[in-house]
């Protein structure tokens, strides 16, 4: 049985309350509640639903600011730069649209499935993740913020306040793709997203991120380091290296590790010879 419930009118109270007991954060449940093995929740709870504060997505003189709060149907709303089209076309296979609809980008990173589609256009674009406790602010790369498989870097008394996004990440394009064994409401075998920024026929920035593969979604840095050094796309030989050498997939129910390391060449491959077209 829920010990207590609670359902704090701002962030400040919210930070309060957690500082005070351990809680489970309560945001859009739609990972929460089927984790829940329990006919309820156990404990005490902390509902966030209802800070407005934590739920938009501004522009900034340094960036943007995704609130934690703001769920993947504001995410599709919102007008945003071509960079981030990656992360919508992501938010279009967070489940059904109901999920869409409940479903908060903090909740996605927390939940920290190596399967979250959240994840690899985020890390495309360079976000970072704003933490708040009683004891201040902290902010830290979302790479560094997923540690493994159901594992953050989220400390005691901290929740999630906003996902950030730095302006320089506001230049150039991007892209999403997913394989599954079927088209929609799918857990992914893998996925790759990419952000591309070009001047003529060169690439001056590339951000290609493996999600699926690993224990948490990965940038492929030394692919990313020789496109921008080399002109035209990658020959499949360079793909099929830097993915050997980045990622660690696993055997499971969805695919084998063989079968995954091949798909991500494939994804990768291809979202490389649109961004030369």
């Amino acid at each position: 049985m829920i010990a207590e419930y609670f359902c704090p009118a701002d962030l400040d109270h919210a930070v309060t309350l957690l500082a005070g007991r351990p809680c489970t954060i309560l945001a859009g449940g739609t990972d929460l509640y089927p984790a829940t093995k329990a006919q309820s929740l156990t404990g005490s709870v902390l509902d966030l639903a209802g800070i407005r504060e934590l739920r938009g997505i501004d522009r900034k003189a340094g960036g943007w600011r995704i609130g934690a709060g703001t769920t993947w149907t504001d995410v599709l709303r919102a007008d945003l730069p071509t960079a981030f089209d990656g992360l919508k076309q992501a938010a279009r296979e967070v489940g059904a649209v109901q999920i869409q609809n409940a479903g908060t980008v903090a909740g996605n990173l927390c939940n920290a499935s190596p399967a979250a589609d959240g994840v690899p256009p985020l890390l495309t674009l360079d976000a970072s993740v704003e933490l708040i406790s009683a004891q201040g602010i902290r902010v830290l790369p979302l790479s560094e913020f997923l540690i493994g498989p159901r594992h953050t870097a989220l400390g005691a008394g901290e929740l999630v306040s906003a996902i950030l996004v730095p302006a320089t990440s506001g230049a150039g394009y991007s892209n999403f793709s997913k394989l599954g064994a079927r088209r929609h409401l799918v857990i992914s075998i893998v996925m790759v997203a990419g952000r591309f920024v070009m001047e003529g026929d060169r690439l001056t920035t590339a951000r290609i991120a493996v999600g699926s593969c690993s224990a948490t979604a990965r940038r492929l840095v030394k692919l990313e380091e020789t496109l921008v050094t080399t002109a035209g796309p990658p020959s499949t030989a360079l793909v099929a290296d830097c993915v050997a050498k980045t990622l660690d997939p696993i055997d499971d129910v969805r695919g084998s590790a063989a079968y995954r390391a091949d798909a991500a060449v494939a994804l990768v491959a291809r979202m490389m010879a649109k961004a030369y077209q």
